[in-house]
């Protein structure tokens, strides 16, 4: 019950951060492409009436952010305490793995605070582009310990899961690379939140294939000598049973990518729809305000002479 519960936690903090990213990604786009940089982290607007309370509320997500791997943190740091029968090498590679885990939220928690700090008090921000090379390094880390974690699995179906899990970090950490080479490289910081969202469902895809009788694949089953709540207590009975509850997290997983890629359509067209973004036929309208009317280029007339 423990393992489900914290499933759905990380899914709920992933899916929150990656959609939060996502809106804020493709609003200020749309209201100045121009000047479009890709940022790590998007404050709440402030608001001059507000008065103090504003002030917190402009950081809020960056709290709850901080809150977030604070727990994943805590959970990885207690769970390295009890031993896994169904690790391979079982009480200290358990041990050491989960402890490798919780180093990696604990970099990502030390930049979160960071970024806080510098946010709220005087000290000086780091650049983007350096917090966008350790965010990089971070996802890496986590595709490096999920490998591990897979490799040392005797359940057949957490070792999956794992693995596809890794792949999903991996693509983070290359797409925090780009942007930390190029800023305003707008479809790496939308496919970077994208990414995200898609982590975020696969932890509760994971929690429903893992914990939940109903969700488990035909031929497999939940070990009932040990203690519930073991990590990846899930073992299939024959060959082809495996291969089937493999292929089916496969398939599982490419509907999530589709969920996430129609999540990106909705959301682009609801931010377009609220920023006021309007198209005329087939072309963008044109700016509106005078100034910019000596900007626009016109074709040349061909055929015609003075």
């Amino acid at each position: 019950m423990g393992g489900m519960l914290y499933k759905l936690f990380a899914s709920a903090s992933l899916l929150t951060l990656g959609l939060y990213h996502l809106i804020c990604t493709f609003f200020h786009v749309l209201k100045s492409p121009q000047s479009y940089a890709a940022k790590p982290f998007y404050a709440f607007p402030r608001f001059s009436t507000a008065g103090n309370n504003n002030h917190r509320l402009h950081n809020a997500p960056l709290i709850i952010l901080i809150l977030s791997l604070f727990v994943a943190f805590l959970h990885q740091t207690i769970i390295s305490f009890y031993s896994d029968p169904l690790v391979k090498g079982s009480t200290p590679v358990h041990r050491f793995s989960s402890l490798n885990s919780a180093a990696v939220f604990f970099l990502f928690l030390l930049v979160a605070v960071y970024l806080l700090l510098s946010e709220s008090t005087s000290l000086i921000p780091l650049p983007s582009d350096l917090l966008f090379a350790l965010a990089s390094g971070g996802f890496f880390l986590h595709y490096s310990s999920a490998s591990s974690s897979a490799s040392i699995q005797t359940s057949d179906l957490q070792a999956h899961c794992d693995s596809l899990s890794a792949r999903i970090s991996a693509l983070c950490s290359l797409l925090c690379l780009l942007l930390a080479c190029r800023p305003r490289l707008f479809i790496a910081d939308a496919a970077l939140a994208a990414a995200i969202c898609l982590q975020g469902l696969w932890q509760l895809q994971t929690g429903l294939s893992l914990y939940v009788d109903g969700f488990i694949p035909e031929g497999c089953h939940r070990l009932l000598d040990v203690a519930s709540g073991v990590e990846g207590s899930t073992k299939c009975d024959i060959q082809e049973s495996k291969l089937r509850a493999v292929s089916i997290l496969d398939f599982m997983f490419t509907v999530h990518v589709v969920l996430v890629v129609i999540l990106l359509f909705v959301t682009y067209t609801m931010v377009a729809m609220a920023a006021g973004v309007r198209r005329t036929g087939s072309y963008e309208a044109l700016p509106t305000n005078s100034n910019d009317s000596n900007h626009i280029q016109m074709k040349s007339l061909t055929g015609t002479q003075a």
